[in-house]
């Protein structure tokens, strides 16, 4: 049947013809409107198609008057039952509930979301310590370029950043402390001050806060686009393993880099912090560096070499576990990028807290 749609009336009941299909409708919605009189039953078994437009039509007129429809086959019947499950009113604004319900909900979505990711980064964290075993197992797989790429993108473009921060973070810790001391005319303390804050705590710190700010969002940022683009996928599809060739790469450069970056910004603290000192306090490089010789102890270099390693394993596996969790859209890949920064900073300040009771406990204060 080839017609255009069409309906007549016979002893009550409204019998359609013809094909129930928008480019056939033609004024069949105003003619329907315009009917007086009310029909008992609706036939379908003389329409030929039917599209979403004609279900429509149909079910407007069994809703509106709550008639029954006779002679659909399963098709239209399957159409209209789908219309009339689409047929729901729709809330502009949400249900207003109690503020405290809401802030609790939140809380409870927010601390389920914290608990998700953290089992999702501890089994990452797995596969890569089992990828590493592989590696090590098969020494051939390693990929030296991508290695010296990443010790490049890592290390040597974040020396500038890293110092220029440490630099001022000196300056400004021998300048709040000279202004502290001076009440007491103890300014010459504030070595003691620069020396062990920056080596002990400072260098590692704002170094690991550096670099996952700028390396792990870049880490999240690459493997999500590479996500998006399904490169992830076409890598397993010929046999090289992603964990090999992107992840790991990334990790080990990371935990190899962020022990020399933490020391180099201890040292361009200090460095910052004696220049503060030569200058304001009239005390020479000399004494300064003999100062710092007498009250720093080896084990506050060893307490930073120690943390900058595990850091930088916090810092890359929550950068490349939230870069591969990226899925859907573009909007994704931001919104991972962020959680990596976030989640990486969050832990490394945690465990520097860990760290700094664990040192305490042991005498190296």
């Amino acid at each position: 049947m080839n017609a255009p749609a069409d309906f007549q009336f016979d002893e009550g009941t409204l019998i359609f013809t013809g094909d129930m299909i928008l480019a056939r409708l033609g004024d069949l919605s105003q003619r329907l409107e315009s009917l007086s009189e009310k029909p008992a039953r609706i036939d379908l078994s003389q329409v030929g198609r039917m599209d979403t437009v004609g279900a429509w039509l149909i079910h407007r007129v069994v809703r509106d008057q709550d008639i029954p429809v006779d002679g659909a086959n399963d098709n239209f019947g399957h159409l209209l039952e789908q219309v009339a499950a689409a047929d729901r009113p729709l809330k502009i604004r949400p249900d207003s509930r109690p503020a405290f319900f809401r802030v609790l909900d939140e809380m409870g979505q927010g601390t389920v979301a914290a608990a998700s990711s953290l089992y999702g980064l501890l089994g990452f964290f797995g596969a890569t310590l089992i990828g590493a075993a592989g590696l090590a197992l098969h020494p051939r797989r390693f990929r030296g370029n991508a290695m010296a790429r990443q010790f490049e993108v890592v290390g040597v473009q974040a020396l500038a950043i890293v110092g220029l921060m440490s630099f001022l973070i000196g300056i400004v810790i021998a300048q709040q402390g000279a202004v502290q001391l001076r009440q007491f005319g103890a300014e010459v303390f504030a070595i003691n001050l620069i020396g062990r804050i920056t080596i002990r705590e400072l260098g590692v710190l704002m170094t690991a806060i550096m670099v996952a700010g700028r390396s792990g969002s870049a880490f999240a940022a690459q493997l999500g686009s590479m996500k998006l683009a399904e490169e992830v996928d076409a890598m397993r599809i010929i046999g090289v393993s992603p964990m090999e060739a992107l992840i790991l790469p990334r990790v080990l450069s990371t935990i190899l880099l962020m022990p020399l970056l933490g020391f180099y910004a201890a040292i361009v603290a200090i460095v910052g912090g004696g220049i503060f000192c030569w200058i304001d306090l009239g005390i020479p490089p000399v004494t300064f560096v003999q100062r710092i010789r007498e009250v720093v102890p080896l084990t506050d270099l060893w307490v930073g070499l120690i943390k900058a390693p595990v850091f930088g394993v916090i810092i890359a596996i929550s950068g490349c576990y939230q870069g591969m969790q990226v899925k859907g859209n573009a909007e994704e890949v931001g919104l991972r990028t962020t959680a990596s920064v976030v989640q990486a900073i969050f832990l490394v300040i945690v465990l520097d807290a860990v760290f700094a009771v664990f040192f305490s406990s042991i005498g190296w204060i």
